[in-house]
């Protein structure tokens, strides 16, 4: 079964597992970028499928793109 997804429950997903917080206030879907702020106060741009399923919960200064294979 597909867990549907809302912006209040992305925002407690947020707070629970990061220490980024969510900024954006509407949920239209899993290709949509989310913007967050990170800790150390950067703004980023992730899906929440990449925030979620791959780790990906800080910003590029913190948490530096994985190189190429």
């Amino acid at each position: 079964m597909n867990k549907r997804w809302s912006i209040d429950k992305i925002k407690e997903f947020v707070e629970k597992n990061s220490d980024s917080k969510l900024l954006t206030t509407e949920y239209h879907g899993f290709s949509q970028k989310l913007l967050f702020k990170c800790a150390c106060g950067n703004n980023f741009e992730k899906t929440f499928k990449k925030f979620k399923d791959n780790k990906q919960r800080k910003c590029e200064v913190c948490q530096p793109p994985k190189a190429s294979r």
